[in-house]
């Protein structure tokens, strides 16, 4: 129980109390919450048709039940482990190049003293992730194209062939081409959190760490960069979490047939087998989709644990 100005102990207000006080606010979130049922949580429910062959005329009830027939179907094809292979390899650049990135915009950003060019280059770095990513790849595939503008600078500095880099099934080209696009597309939104934790560092600190002599380099690892681990431990939970889900678009923008064995992930894996046919799988699509909840699950729940014990920062 909580003291009063008194320093007697007062009563814990209970839900009900709680709610005849703030009931306005229980109002205003009262959409939200139907948001979230109605596109979040009823749609849960479509988890049975892992377990079906699923046909929609017959709907969820009439669907012939097939237990994990399906899960069968999806993990003993024979480009299955390729596509985990590919889809690792991927998650694991993006938590780690791709996450490191926004980081060291953000600090650079910050070291900058003219605030005009500050904005200017925020501004500017903030674009990119306002263009689809049809438009996106449709430019990074000229860019790489034979006889392309980035083609011809490697083929110039590191003597490369000159040939379309996105046909190249030489470990590990597309997968880097793929995380450039990635990286030129997010990292200025990706910086938003940083900067603004970065904003929050106390001014006090900077000038009496710059009164003892240390220079901005020192400060950014001395002081900038304990004060908003927190924000940095947040976020590395949530691109663990969401590591295996790679980016389906993109890659479905950029790959090939003759660059399935270097590019082909779970998601476009997937997607060529239950909508490549004649009459779409939508029980291989579900326990495809259902498999990868569940190592995002522990991936999410993992990583948060290791985070608390180790710094003693987790999300949750």
């Amino acid at each position: 129980m909580a003291k009063n100005k008194n320093g007697y102990k007062e009563p814990k207000a209970t839900w009900k109390k709680d709610f005849q006080r703030n009931w306005i606010v229980y109002l205003f979130f009262l959409p939200i919450l139907v948001i979230q049922i109605i596109f979040h949580y009823i749609p849960m429910f479509g988890i049975v048709m892992a377990f079906e062959n699923f046909q929609v005329a017959k709907g969820f009830f009439g669907s012939p039940f097939v237990g994990l027939q399906n899960f069968k179907e999806l993990f003993f094809n024979p480009e299955f482990p390729n596509a985990i292979k590919n889809t690792v390899i991927i998650g694991l650049l993006k938590a780690t190049i791709g996450f490191i990135a926004p980081i060291i915009f953000a600090f650079l950003l910050s070291l900058l003293r003219s605030k005009k060019y500050k904005r200017t280059v925020q501004t500017l770095s903030y674009l990119p992730n306002f263009v689809a990513a049809v438009i996106v790849a449709a430019i990074l595939r000229e860019f790489v194209a034979k006889d392309g503008p980035i083609t011809l600078l490697f083929h110039t500095i590191f003597g490369t062939e000159n040939m379309n880099l996105l046909a190249s099934t030489k470990e590990p080209v597309f997968k880097l081409i793929y995380l450039f696009m990635g990286i030129w597309q997010s990292i200025g939104w990706g910086s938003i959190m940083y900067v603004s934790a970065i904003a929050t560092v106390s001014g006090d600190l900077h000038e009496a760490a710059a009164i003892d002599g240390a220079t901005r380099l020192q400060r950014l690892f001395k002081i900038t960069l304990p004060c908003i681990l927190p924000t940095i431990v947040m976020m590395m939970v949530l691109n663990v979490g969401l590591c295996f889900s790679v980016g389906f678009d993109s890659i479905l923008l950029l790959y090939m047939p003759s660059t399935y064995s270097v590019a082909d992930c779970v998601y476009t894996y997937t997607y060529r087998y239950a909508f490549g046919g004649a009459a779409p799988n939508y029980g291989l699509s579900s326990a495809s989709g259902l498999f990868q909840s569940v190592i995002a699950t522990i991936l999410l729940v993992g990583s948060n644990s290791l985070s608390r014990k180790m710094v003693g920062s987790s999300l949750f």
